[in-house]
C-alpha cells in the first residue's frame, strides 16, 4: 500500500476545515474542492467616501428646510448607517441620531457604549451619553432645545420605534412630531454613482456563484445542500451571504416556499433566490431551471412567459413614469394570457418589484397604486413570477437601475430556459 503524501493529506484536511467553516455540509466536500478556484471579485471595491457621506448630510439637511423640518431622529439600522457610518443594533437602550437641518449631528448613546458606536462613526458628530438611570430622550430634547428648536416639526425615521417617539412626544411636548420620509426617502431612494457600483459588485458577485454552483447541483439534493454551495461560493467571490432560498418541485408554486421535504429530481423544477451585499449595498437576483431532464411543454411554455413578463416590465420603467404603471403592464400582460385576473392564481400574486438599495426591500415598490414617479437613480427588482399551485412556479428576478436614458440592468436576465444562467 503506497505510503500518503503528507502535502496532499495536510491539504485535504485543510480544505475539510475551511469547507466547513463556509457552510458546506460534510458529504459535499469531494465534489466542491474546486471553490478554491474561485477569486474575490471585490478586492479593491471602493466603501463609501466621508465626502459621500457628508454630501447626504447637506442634501437630507436641504429636504429639512424645503419641507420645513428641524430635525430628524434615527434609530439604528440602514438609514443610521446611511446618514453617520453607525452599524449598531436596536435593544432596550436608545442610540440614535439626531440630524438638525443646521449643524452638526449627535450620537445619542449609553455611556459604556461610545467607545463602541464611535468606532463606526463616519461624519463630525457629538456623542452625547446617558447613564442607565437616565431618560434618553431628555438628551435628545436638551440638544434640541439648545438649537430653538423646541418647538420645530422634528421628522422621525419611519422603522422607529414607538417608545423613541413617544418618549420625545413627553420630553419636548412643544415640537411636531411628523415622519421624516421626505428626508430620509428623498436621500435614499435616489442612488448615486458610488451605491451603484457597489450594487453592481453585489450582482455581480451573485450571478458568478450561481455560475459555480448550479453546474454542481445533483439528484437527491436538498434545499439546504444547495444553499451550502451557494453561500460558500458567495462568501469566496467576496459578497457578504444574505440569503439563498432554494425551491424545488412543487415547493416552487409558492413564492416563498414550503416547509415539506424537497429533493432533486430528474426533470424538476428549481428555483434559486439568492442575494448578498458588498460594502453594505445589496442584490437580489432569481434564476429557475430544470434539471437534469428537457424541460416539459408546460415548463417551457411557462418559462418563457415570465421572460416576457421580465421585459414588458422593464419597457414600462421610464423616467417620470408612476411606479405602478410597471406592475399594471405586467398584469395586463399576463391576463392575456389567462392568468388571474388580479393576484388570482394561477398567475402572478405578488407584485411585480421592490426597492433596493441598503436594504433588499426599500420603498418604493412597483406595484399598483404607487404613484411615485421613478426618476434617475432609483434601484428596483423585477420578479414577475408565474404561480401554478399544485404544480410548480417561475421566477426570474433582476434588478435595474433608473438612468438619465431610462432603466439599466445590473444583471442580465437568461432569454432561454435552456441556458438558464445566461
Amino acid at each position: 500500500m503506497p505510503t500518503p503524501d503528507r502535502r496532499a493529506l495536510l491539504k485535504g484536511v485543510a480544505f475539510a476545515t475551511s469547507a466547513l467553516a463556509l457552510g458546506f455540509p460534510r458529504g459535499l466536500f469531494a465534489q466542491n474542492e474546486a471553490i478554491a478556484d474561485l477569486k474575490s471579485l471585490t478586492t479593491g471595491i471602493a466603501p463609501i467616501s466621508k465626502q459621500e457621506r457628508a454630501a447626504r448630510i447637506a442634501r437630507a439637511q436641504s429636504l429639512m428646510r424645503a419641507n420645513d423640518i428641524g430635525a430628524v431622529l434615527i434609530e439604528p439600522g440602514a438609514s443610521l448607517v446611511y446618514f453617520t457610518g453607525v452599524q449598531w443594533h436596536r435593544s432596550e437602550r436608545l442610540t440614535a441620531a439626531v440630524i438638525p437641518a443646521e449643524g452638526s449631528p449627535i450620537i445619542v448613546t449609553p455611556f459604556f457604549e461610545k467607545p463602541s458606536v464611535a468606532e463606526s462613526l463616519a461624519i463630525p458628530a457629538d456623542i452625547r451619553v446617558w447613564q442607565e438611570h437616565e431618560n434618553p430622550l431628555l438628551q435628545v430634547s436638551a440638544f434640541l432645545t439648545e438649537r430653538g428648536l423646541n418647538k420645530a416639526r422634528i421628522g422621525i425615521e419611519e422603522t422607529a420605534r414607538f417608545f423613541a417617539f413617544d418618549g420625545l412626544r413627553t420630553a419636548l411636548p412643544g415640537a411636531t412630531l411628523v415622519s421624516a420620509n421626505p428626508v430620509v426617502r428623498g436621500c435614499r431612494m435616489r442612488k448615486t454613482p458610488a451605491e451603484i457600483a457597489l450594487m453592481q459588485a453585489a450582482s455581480d458577485v451573485t450571478v458568478a456563484a450561481y455560475s459555480w454552483t448550479v453546474p454542481r447541483i445533483r439528484v437527491g439534493m436538498t434545499p439546504l445542500d444547495i444553499g451550502a454551495l451557494m453561500t460558500s461560493a458567495t462568501r469566496v467571490l467576496g459578497g457578504d451571504p444574505e440569503f439563498a432560498l432554494v425551491l424545488i418541485g412543487e415547493a416552487a408554486a409558492y413564492p416563498h416556499g414550503s416547509g415539506k421535504p424537497q429533493v432533486v429530481t430528474p426533470g424538476a423544477i428549481v428555483l434559486m433566490d439568492c442575494g448578498c451585499t458588498v460594502q453594505g449595498y445589496q442584490s437580489d437576483i432569481s434564476r429557475t431551471f430544470v434539471h437534469g431532464a428537457d424541460p416539459t411543454p408546460e415548463q417551457r411554455r411557462v418559462w418563457n412567459q415570465v421572460a416576457k413578463g421580465q421585459q414588458v416590465a422593464f419597457s414600462a420603467a421610464r423616467l417620470g413614469a408612476p411606479a405602478g404603471a410597471v406592475d399594471d403592464a405586467v398584469r395586463a400582460y399576463y391576463t392575456s394570457l389567462g392568468y388571474g385576473p388580479d393576484y388570482a392564481l394561477p398567475g402572478l400574486s405578488h407584485r411585480t418589484g421592490h426597492g433596493i438599495g441598503m436594504e433588499g426591500h426599500e420603498p418604493v415598490n412597483l406595484v399598483r397604486g404607487e404613484t411615485t414617479r421613478l426618476e434617475e437613480g432609483m434601484c428596483f427588482s423585477n420578479e414577475p413570477g408565474l404561480y401554478l399551485p399544485g404544480h410548480f412556479g417561475v421566477r426570474m428576478e433582476d434588478c435595474f437601475h433608473m438612468t438619465a436614458t431610462g432603466p439599466k440592468w445590473f444583471s442580465q436576465p437568461p432569454t432561454s430556459i435552456d441556458a438558464p444562467l445566461g
